[in-house]
């Protein structure tokens, strides 16, 4: 099963989702929400189909992991998966093709902030329908930048796969379906088209192995209809023979030698395999003429038996990796409202689909919920005081959260940023414990300075949402890059190195990670690590991200060569400066809403001071007025008295918790100055 390369989506009709308002509040959803390990799975088939979703995508997963020789896989944004329970709702869902609905029961649509996975269950085994996309994306995680050979052939070698509760089934030869045009096959006097990778392979000339590997991503891998389809097949049986021979870990070393190492594709054949790439390339022929009827009979057998039934192909089966008792999995009732926001939140991502998916989120957005009106109810109901500042109570956001999360989502992909900004502020007065919304409004911060060309705002806010962030999903790639953004911003390079190396682990084929690991270079002025980076960025298929390797490789030598700071860099320290933004305003009003009636309605005088900035030595820290602790800071034969009303609320960076043990270590402080010796502390870094 394929599905198309052009993704697209339409919105389940709104009657298939939302119960008529006369209906009694009563009345169970019909959607659940399934977690297990690494997966969340939102489906209206049931909770047995439901929890057999989340452990085929586990067993895959642990396949995969096994086919990569990896203990651990990680998985750098979340994915939900959507499974539909019939025919009918999927298809009022599933991408259209030429106006049809897609004749695959299973779609992948990839996401800056998580990815997901629509299924049809009415269908037998419709995960099989996103094996090829599920391997391409646990490959982007978890596998440095290869060639385009590697990844096409991988993730054609998973898309065989067939697992059950007791066997995996592997290595198969992948059907080519009817949907592909055959005049990508170069088989004009021969009227008969290949059904197979085996039969193509034996068919059509062969690409020599150099040409093989000298093929780009963009142009080895086109849309579903104009597939390359010979340079699939080959790149197929080419991971089939590397596997089969345990030679993925000599593939490993080819690649360093080729895209680290600038070595000629044959010295780093001969280096890696030992051989030659014209008898590597024979090596595979060999293999492929050895294996072709095992391959053609394991087609076979896939496509009209079970997994279970004994064949040729029995050569690729193994015991299944993860069993439904091994995989610990939850499942819980869903609002129906969450339900449609959350395919609203599918729909708006697909262009042709945006429009409709943005009307159904404005209407859960703007509709007053029932707990809307109970509120609504009991606020009239209550007498006010005759000193109490209805001020300080909560803002008068309505509707369903989730859709207040998902629009601000795409404002920010848009460039709206009030908007997004609006949306943050209403989500959280209606959900402050979305751990989504602290993510979202770093995003938000970050892409809003980028956008007007100016500093951060609410840096030291910024970094604790993302630390909080990373303590719910460790795994969030993007929030350890702009954790690292914020940190060398803020003038802590060193703790900016740890964040961005994690980020970059995490993702390891994100150029827009290693632009930034390349900032973080030139500003500790390590410049023969950053022009490594940089050289290999002006490369980039991302030709944004190639400009700006140009550029900054440009400043770099400049500040190198004359000692003219790159964009200011020495101007760091007011960057630190206390500034409004969304959340730091979401935060006051729930300072305020805690604080209540015992609040004097006096009016507070903002802090005005400066924010400095200064690395020194941290010679003692005195706790002797617990909470309150007062740090000497001593620095050019200076020495500051440094003072925090609540050092378990001092902000930190690069350690986890403060100590009053603290002495004779190299520190990073900003502070705002109460007099030549003495300050208040803004923020601690441990270099």
């Amino acid at each position: 099963m394929r599905r198309t390369r052009a993704i697209s989506l339409c919105l389940a009709l709104c009657g298939l989702l939302l119960r008529s308002n006369s209906a009694p509040a009563a009345e169970p959803t019909p959607w659940l929400e399934i977690h297990s390990v690494h997966f969340t799975v939102i489906t209206d088939a049931g909770d047995k189909k439901g929890r057999e979703v989340a452990v085929r995508f586990e067993q895959m997963r642990a396949v995969f992991a096994t086919l990569l020789g990896k203990d651990r896989l990680h998985q750098s944004v979340p994915l939900t998966i959507l499974a539909f329970g019939n025919d009918k709702s999927y298809y009022q869902v599933a991408p259209l093709h030429q106006g049809q609905p897609i004749d695959v029961p299973g779609f992948f649509l990839p996401g800056g902030d998580q990815d997901f996975i629509v299924l049809n269950l009415s269908e037998e085994e419709s995960w099989r329908a996103v094996a090829r996309d599920f391997a391409a994306m646990l490959l982007n995680y978890n596998y440095p930048p290869a060639q385009a050979w590697f990844d096409e052939g991988l993730a054609e070698y998973f898309s065989s796969i067939r697992v059950d509760n007791k066997q995996v089934e592997l290595g198969a030869d992948p059907e080519l379906g009817p949907s592909v045009k055959r005049g990508s096959l170069n088989s004009d006097r021969d009227s008969h088209q290949p059904t197979s990778f085996t039969e193509l392979l034996g068919a059509q000339p062969w690409l020599s192995l150099p040409e093989l590997f000298a093929m780009k991503h963009d142009t080895a891998i086109g849309d579903q209809e104009r597939r390359n389809l010979p340079f699939e097949a080959e790149s197929w049986i080419v991971i089939h023979y590397l596997l089969h021979e345990q030679k993925l870990p000599d593939t490993g070393t080819y690649f360093n030698q080729v895209l680290n190492e600038h070595v000629p594709v044959e010295d780093a054949v001969q280096k890696a395999y030992g051989m030659s790439s014209a008898q590597l390339e024979q090596a595979v022929k060999n293999y492929f003429q050895s294996q072709s009827a095992l391959l053609t009979a394991g087609r076979k057998n896939s496509t009209n038996a079970a997994p279970a039934t004994a064949s040729a192909g029995q050569a690729y089966r193994l015991p299944v990796p993860v069993g439904p008792e091994d995989s610990a999995i939850t499942s819980k009732p869903l609002p129906e409202a969450d339900a449609r926001a959350l395919y609203s939140e599918v729909a708006i991502r697909i262009p042709e689909r945006r429009d409709r998916g943005l009307k159904e989120l404005q209407d859960l957005a703007t509709a007053p919920t029932v707990a809307d009106k109970k509120l609504e109810t009991k606020q009239q109901a209550r007498k006010p005081r005759e000193d109490e500042d209805n001020e300080q109570l909560p803002s008068a956001a309505i509707g369903n959260p989730l859709a207040h999360r998902i629009l601000a989502w795409d404002h920010i992909q848009h460039g709206e940023f009030a908007e997004a900004a609006s949306e943050i502020r209403d989500a959280s007065a209606l959900n402050p414990r979305d751990m989504w919304l602290r993510y979202y409004v770093s995003a938000l911060k970050y892409r809003s300075a980028q956008a007007a060309h100016a500093d951060i705002q609410g840096l030291p806010n910024m970094m604790l949402d993302l630390r909080s962030v990373l303590e719910w999903y460790p795994e969030l790639a993007d929030a350890y890059d702009l954790l690292a953004v914020a940190r060398n911003t803020g003038g802590g390079p060193a703790a900016a190195l740890q964040a961005e190396r994690a980020a970059i682990g995490l993702s390891p084929r994100n150029d827009r990670y290693v632009y930034h690991l390349a900032q973080i270079y030139v500003t500790s002025k390590k410049w023969e690590a950053a022009n490594v980076l940089l050289d290999r960025l002006k490369a980039s298929e991302d030709p944004q991200i190639a400009t700006l390797a140009r550029e900054l490789a440009e400043q770099a030598g400049t500040e190198r060569k004359y000692g003219i700071p790159v964009n200011g860099a020495a101007l760091a320290q007011s960057k630190l400066a206390p500034q409004k933004s969304p959340f730091d305003v979401l935060e006051e009003d729930a300072a305020k809403r805690t604080a209540g009636h015992n609040s004097t309605g006096e009016p507070q005088e903002t802090d005005k001071r400066p924010t400095m900035f200064l690395k020194g030595r941290l010679a003692a820290v005195d706790c002797s007025h617990a909470p309150a602790a007062v740090l000497t800071v001593i620095a050019d034969n200076a020495t500051l008295k440094l003072r925090a009303a609540d050092y378990k609320s001092v902000l930190l960076i690069g350690a986890d918790d403060f100590s009053c043990d603290w002495r004779d270590l190299q520190v990073t402080v900003n502070y705002k100055p109460s007099g030549a010796k003495a300050g208040d502390l803004v923020s601690l870094e441990m270099r």
